[in-house]
């Protein structure tokens, strides 16, 4: 059977990289890229046997493009902490690896997301689904501030099984990753936003709402849909906020 790395990315992540690592520990190597937390997450991966390296982070895409080349193995499992891999998925990962060939360079895989202790069905959240089992050599992350995807030459197929996704501990969790994203996303729009307007503002968040509460049917899950529907529209607004915010500064530099 090939042998397979599993790459974690963490940051103050002692809450959840045991139960990570668990879900993984049939890998042939778990790698965890560590941007010097300030918790027990590093002691916690190396008493579980993993391998840590550690870098100051940039982004996302940087840190995994970073970690990535230093695997020992060419096919790679790249899970985020607050993600888990279930046995069904990892039963499915580990035919492909025992087959002849592998047709695909990379595969998306499903996710399963929590919030606010319940499954998410809707909300547009059913059809979230990532890029986390690939080859080493010919995969790479795009250059992106926010929600960068693995990119390759080569085909991309679907695995069968999802990943089970913790996404929040709780509402101020949630709100200060919204927050952390929209400053990410405001720098990914900057340029092709040079004035931000009452529709950016008002409108566009509106739409936002409409589009997980309704066209997503995020009404169907209750009020865990309604919270997520509000949020997102706020990340909307907020990473329209930040761009004006960036616009500000950069005329006040001239």
């Amino acid at each position: 059977m090939r042998k397979i790395t599993a790459i974690i990315p963490t940051y103050n992540e002692a809450h959840n990289i045991e139960a990570a690592i668990d879900s993984v520990a049939w890998a042939d190597e778990l790698l965890v890229v560590d941007s010097f937390s300030k918790d027990d997450t590093v002691a916690l991966a190396v008493a579980k046997g993993a391998r840590v390296i550690q870098r100051v982070y940039i982004n996302s895409a940087s840190q995994k493009n970073w970690a990535i080349p230093q695997a020992k193995h060419e096919w790679i499992i790249l899970l985020d902490s607050d993600e888990r891999v279930e046995a069904e998925l990892k039963n499915e990962i580990q035919t492909h690896l025992k087959s002849e060939t592998i047709p695909c360079d990379a595969y998306w895989i499903k996710r399963r997301n929590h919030f606010m202790g319940k499954e998410v069905k809707y909300s547009g959240w059913q059809g979230d689904k990532v890029i986390r089992f690939f080859k080493r050599d010919t995969c790479s992350y795009e250059h992106k501030e926010v929600h960068a995807e693995v990119i390759t030459e080569g085909k991309i197929g679907m695995l069968k099984n999802k990943i089970s996704h913790f996404t929040y501990k709780d509402m101020d969790h949630f709100l200060a990753k919204v927050d952390k994203y929209a400053v990410w996303s405001a720098k990914d729009h900057l340029e092709q936003t040079p004035v931000v307007t009452l529709f950016h503002r008002w409108i566009k968040p509106g739409l936002r709402f409409l589009k997980h509460y309704v066209l997503h049917a995020g009404f169907l899950d209750g009020k865990v849909g309604y919270t997520i529907s509000k949020v997102m529209a706020w990340s909307v607004y907020l990473r329209y906020v930040k761009i004006k915010e960036m616009h500000q500064k950069m005329d006040e530099n001239l």
